[in-house]
């Protein structure tokens, strides 16, 4: 695995590593031809791992000036051009007048993106919004029940799931890429059945909700590193979900 390092600071992008985690892949199928659209995208190294995988074309966008630059950059290491790549600076509720086209055929979203919006259903009709006849919305986001758990053994619940009070995230599942939404205030916990019934009360159809022991992070001391790159439980340990997925289709 290439590593960033001071000469190198985009590290596994100028390799060409796949960032997307197995059941991301699994879960949305192949992609060749298709145009996806990826909010937010940070450093935009999920967005490219999409292009990578054959997507006709991929958008990103990101509140995050800086991250939208490095993402371009990347794009630009990686040979592909405005019309296979393109990464736009704005906020992920002023989607819909910020990307180059009305609709894509796959609406990528997560990585901890709703913990930084206050809204859930203004995020939705966005969202929504941008999704073509016959295409879906995937989201990948971390459970909101591993929030209310301690950060040491992930084994006692000591916050309250339904307070939607914000935070400032600094542990190690805080995403460094993006710049939290400028009226969040901080991130927030969203219960999974608000963001389901936000995005059905969209208009989209939810073909499946699944939950996962996986995390990305190391975000309690107990979580063992698997050969895929991904955090668990150990073996004798009774598990929760750490991350859930939907997919949400707008029907042809």
């Amino acid at each position: 695995m290439h590593s960033p390092t001071p000469e190198d600071p985009h590290g596994a992008d100028r390799a060409g590593e796949d960032v997307l985690r197995d059941f991301e892949v699994a879960e949305v199928g192949d992609v060749t031809g298709r145009t996806l659209l990826h909010l937010p995208c940070g450093t935009g190294r999920g967005t490219l791992s999409w292009a990578r995988r054959g997507a006709a074309h991929v958008v990103g966008l990101d509140p995050s000036e800086q991250a939208v630059e490095t993402a371009r950059a990347l794009a630009a290491d990686l040979g592909l051009t405005q019309d296979r790549a393109a990464f736009v600076a704005a906020g992920v509720y002023d989607a819909a007048e910020a990307v180059p086209d009305r609709a894509y055929d796959v609406v990528h979203t997560g990585g901890g993106a709703l913990r930084r919006l206050p809204d859930v259903e203004r995020w939705a009709e966005t969202a929504a919004s941008l999704v073509a006849p016959g295409g879906f919305l995937y989201l990948a986001e971390p459970h909101p029940l591993a929030d209310a758990l301690d950060d040491e053994t992930g084994s006692r619940i000591v916050h309250d799931y339904f307070v939607r009070d914000p935070w400032t995230d600094t542990g190690p599942d805080a995403d460094p890429d993006s710049d939290p939404d400028p009226d969040s205030g901080g991130e927030r916990a969203h219960p999974v059945g608000e963001v389901v019934t936000a995005l059905a009360r969209a208009g989209l159809r939810i073909d499946f909700l699944h939950e996962h022991d996986v995390s990305p992070v190391p975000r309690y001391g107990v979580l063992q590193r698997h050969e895929d790159g991904c955090y668990r439980f150990p073996a004798d340990r009774p598990r929760v979900p750490l991350t859930y997925s939907v997919k949400a289709s707008r029907p042809a």
